[in-house]
């Protein structure tokens, strides 16, 4: 991968939130995109990339995996030319009530959900450093301020990404980095479907608490990140922009 357009990383990019940041970005960006599965899902993605005029490479794995982490160190290195944008959204959501937890269980949580972004970041600050103006924004969630049954190694993990997102703001800031986050609201995604038990309901539920009466879409996500990203955010950072529709005022 080579060009004269600013390189992005998006990781978890094959399907919701990741899927539609990747499209946003795709006019103005190229971009290496990261999945867990090499299936449909982020062969789509980058096909549609492409036709948007992007230049497209895809790294797939499980970002917990050293080797997956090489592989992406790997792919930049081919790129030719600094990062500039990292949008670090990969991670999982599972749904287990607490009396089920033990430490693997948690500490899984905190690898997925913290612990590989930590890792991403790293990798790719010589880059975003050499970019002279380059850009971190961590997707998380608003459950961080809210809290939720049955997702507490979810929430902790999230909560420690934003600590680790002031925290880098504070030491990239000299470098000309901003580093931020998106507090994700209830996004309607596919993946909702196995996870969320009596979804109609859920949905009920959930419109009856914000204030805007509709499901969150992840275009919602991709516009803030992408306005993280841009110019007009240059003088933002170690900022966590809630997108809900108004739910944390509940």
């Amino acid at each position: 991968m080579s060009g004269s357009r600013p390189l992005a990383v998006v990781t978890g990019a094959g399907t919701g939130i990741g899927a539609a940041i990747a499209s946003r970005l795709a006019p103005d960006h190229d971009l290496l995109l990261t999945h867990l599965h090499d299936d449909a899902h982020i062969a789509a993605v980058a096909e549609r990339a492409t036709r948007m005029g992007a230049s497209v490479a895809t790294i797939t794995g499980d970002l917990t995996d050293p080797g997956t982490i090489t592989a992406l160190r790997q792919e930049a290195e081919r790129a030719a030319r600094p990062v500039r944008c990292l949008v670090s959204n990969a991670g999982a959501y599972p749904r287990i009530p607490w009396h089920d937890h033990n430490p693997a269980i948690f500490a899984r949580q905190i690898d997925v959900n913290l612990i590989t972004h930590a890792a991403v970041m790293h990798l790719l600050t010589p880059g975003l450093t050499a970019s002279g103006t380059g850009r971190i924004v961590a997707v998380s969630s608003v459950l961080t301020q809210l809290g939720r049954i049955d997702l507490a190694g979810y929430i902790a993990a999230k909560s420690g990404l934003e600590g680790l997102v002031r925290a880098l703001a504070r030491e990239l800031g000299p470098a000309g980095i901003t580093v931020n986050c998106v507090r994700a609201g209830s996004i309607e995604v596919p993946a909702e479907l196995d996870v969320v038990p009596g979804h109609p309901a859920m949905v009920e539920r959930q419109l009856a608490r914000q204030a805007i009466k509709r499901r969150g879409t992840p275009e919602d996500i991709a516009g803030t990140v992408a306005f993280l990203l841009s110019e007009d955010a240059a003088f933002i950072t170690g900022q966590c922009l809630t997108v809900d529709g108004g739910w944390h005022l509940s």
